[in-house]
């Protein structure tokens, strides 16, 4: 803009960063709402997602976010302009929405959610916060120009926000128990909500599945006429940046996903970019004693326990552990239970995390004897933690992750922009 040009003119309303976000947030009093209808509304009036657009749609139970960010790293580096949408995030809103590995601005998030307020203003029913978050994150991609765009499912995948946008290739991740609320109780009611990606014609990858998960995938691929593939040997080529046997199972999802969805990746990229790969709070090493995990489920933690004495054998860990409410907390405990020395379990930020002194309790049914300590705050956990020999691991849900990385990198406003 050259000097003495007026700027263009203000939209009535136009959000600031701090206060998009806090509508956005008090959009949770919508609740979760499964079902496509406002989604595809949304979708509509936006224009998006664009023609040309090659998306990359990811389902699962554990290692949706981890085959997503090496869609991402992997098409990067062979030159694609990418888009990545994932949730939740650990520190700042903006990690759920990146372009070619960078978080979207505050002011462009504050843009988004403006022309959104002021679109469905009178909707009824209102639009929740997922189907929001999930229209402002193609309105990015469509501006930016993305090219291939790596889309992780909120809850399910059915109803799933995310399932208004037709794919490429649909992908799907080991399938256990988890939001048993929302998806069902048993393993085929729950891979019946993961299976609701596929759609007609469009290629599937999915991992190994248990026997009764498989076959629901099988028959609803058949049902679509969808060509499936199930991938269970793991990438070992090289070794990829995010650490674990399953990372590498992880690493064959997502290039046989880009391979059987048409996108052109050659050899070389593969190796750039499951080399780079970065993807925060999965076996992540903060220093060279300590370990961030957001492992949050018994499965998500079992892999955990395998990746540890994988990486230090028969070591064991002074474990800070929270864990929200309605997780199987019995599960994680006898999950980690092998690998750990003792454990701190610190109050958190999130209102939903269990109660320490119920954690603890829990822990003690599980593990009789088992050293157990309760903490006023991370800070403290830690602190207690480093004063003593051996290595720390932080884990039980992505929420206290994200508040391990927020308060060890000196981010804690960024955390507490809004509730997450």
């Amino acid at each position: 803009m050259n000097a003495g040009e007026a700027g263009p003119e203000p939209v009535e309303g136009a959000f600031a960063y701090q206060d998009a976000l806090a509508w956005l947030y008090g959009t949770q009093r919508f609740g979760i709402k499964l079902g496509l209808e406002n989604i595809q509304r949304l979708l509509r009036e936006l224009d998006v997602p664009v023609k040309g657009q090659q998306v990359v749609h990811v389902a699962g139970t554990n290692g949706k976010g981890s085959v997503c960010a090496m869609i991402d790293a992997v098409c990067r580096a062979q030159g694609y302009r990418t888009g990545l949408f994932t949730s939740p995030h650990l520190v700042t809103y903006r990690e759920r929405i990146q372009v070619d590995g960078e978080m979207i601005a505050e002011e462009k998030v504050a843009e988004g959610l403006t022309t959104i307020r002021q679109m469905i203003r009178e909707w009824e029913p209102h639009p929740t916060f997922f189907e929001i978050t999930t229209a402002l994150a193609l309105i990015h991609f469509k501006e930016c120009g993305c090219e291939v765009i790596a889309l992780e499912t909120g809850l399910g995948g059915r109803l799933d926000a995310t399932n208004a946008v037709e794919p490429v290739v649909s992908v799907i991740t080991p399938i256990g128990y988890d939001h048993q609320t929302w998806l069902g109780s048993t393993l085929d009611e729950i891979a019946g909500e993961k299976a609701g990606i596929i759609k007609a014609h469009v290629p599937v990858i999915s991992a190994a599945q248990e026997p009764a998960a498989e076959q629901v995938l099988r028959a609803r691929a058949a049902e679509c006429e969808a060509p499936l593939q199930i991938v269970s040997e793991p990438y070992t080529t090289t070794p990829p940046a995010l650490a674990g046997a399953h990372q590498k199972r992880n690493a064959s999802l997502a290039i046989a996903a880009l391979r059987f969805g048409g996108i052109a990746v050659g050899e070389e990229a593969v190796v750039q970019g499951l080399a780079t790969v970065r993807w925060p709070a999965r076996f992540q090493r903060w220093d060279e004693r300590t370990i961030i995990d957001g492992a949050h489920n018994p499965a998500g933690a079992s892999a955990l326990a395998k990746t540890w004495q994988e990486q230090f054998t028969d070591e064991r860990a002074t474990i800070i552990l929270a864990v929200l409410c309605d997780k199987d907390v019995a599960g994680i405990w006898r999950a980690l239970a092998p690998i750990a020395r003792r454990a701190i379990l610190p109050h958190t930020r999130s209102e939903r995390a269990l109660a320490p002194s119920d954690l603890a309790k829990i822990g003690r049914e599980v593990s009789p004897g088992f050293s157990l300590s309760i903490a006023a705050s991370f800070k403290d956990a830690f602190d207690q933690a480093k004063a003593e020999s051996g290595r720390i691991l932080i884990t039980g849900s992505l929420h206290f992750a994200g508040e391990a990385l927020a308060t060890l990198g000196g981010d804690v406003a960024a955390f507490e922009e809004c509730a997450q």
